[in-house]
């Protein structure tokens, strides 16, 4: 149950439409369900507005899917599913309840399923995902895909980095118009600081572990964006386009959840 669900039963409540006894009924289902494998959150949309992402990687088509039936069973309009293999994918299919394979789609190039459309975007301006490399859109998709289940408006911009500066400097206007840009990259890392030294907005960085040898699987590029010289440069693990999408989301909608604080 997400946030939005709770206002509409509320109002309802308020209306009459809707009997204490319903609403009482409704809000008192416990925050989790014990599927023995795993304890699926139901209130998590509740607290923080964005309803349980499934982790995918470690877990079988099986134990997906009844996570997945749970979480949709309790009323959640929109899962994503993360690191999700294109073999394990084929499998989950075979298992899911017509309704939800059908509202299902794989995102095979960040290994991402997702039930369900993003909602109408809301935030402030955009977020802006750039990534250094083609062999990085896996990390920036990822990161892209999140933003805009949550909310955002993305504009994404690919194969933009320092090794053809001109490619990133044609796109000012877009960084100067963002509310928050993911900034992705593996090699040396460099893209992060250029664009922070760019943008007057937050900027995520993502480490991937593209590269050779000495890049140490993206351990090079994480520890250039830690070293960043440019102000407002924050970063976030190797590979982890989810949580650099999650964090833009959020700075993304900041002010618009000033906003509803502040005038109810």
């Amino acid at each position: 149950m997400e946030r939005r669900d709770v206002r509409t039963l509320l109002d309802g409540v308020a209306k009459g439409t809707v009997s204490v006894d319903e609403a009482a009924a409704r809000l008192a289902s416990q925050p989790f369900v014990d599927l023995g494998y795993a304890k699926p959150d139901l209130h998590r949309g509740l607290r923080q507005g964005v309803s349980e992402v499934i982790y995918g990687a470690g877990k079988s088509a099986a134990q997906i899917s009844g996570i997945l039936a749970a979480l949709v069973s309790a009323g959640e309009k929109r899962i994503m599913v993360t690191r999700l293999d294109a073999g394990r994918e084929a499998e989950l299919r075979k298992l899911l309840a017509p309704g939800i394979e059908r509202a299902f789609v794989y995102h095979a190039a960040c290994s991402m399923g997702i039930y369900g459309a993003a909602p109408e975007s809301d935030g402030n301006a955009y977020v802006l995902v750039m990534c250094a490399g083609t062999s990085d859109i896996y990390a920036a998709e990822e990161a892209a895909l999140t933003a805009e289940m949550l909310g955002s408006r993305v504009l994404r911009v690919y194969d933009a980095g320092v090794a053809g500066i001109h490619r990133l400097l044609a796109h000012a206007d877009d960084i100067a118009g963002a509310s928050a840009i993911v900034a992705v990259a593996g090699m040396e890392g460099a893209l992060a600081s250029v664009v922070g030294g760019l943008a007057a907005c937050p900027v995520i960085a993502c480490p991937t572990s593209v590269g050779y040898g000495a890049s140490m699987d993206g351990v090079a590029a994480l520890l250039a964006m830690l070293n960043s010289c440019a102000s407002g440069v924050s970063v976030v693990n190797i590979d982890n386009g989810f949580g650099a999408g999650y964090q833009a989301a959020l700075i993304d909608h900041a002010r618009t959840a000033q906003r509803e604080v502040d005038h109810g």
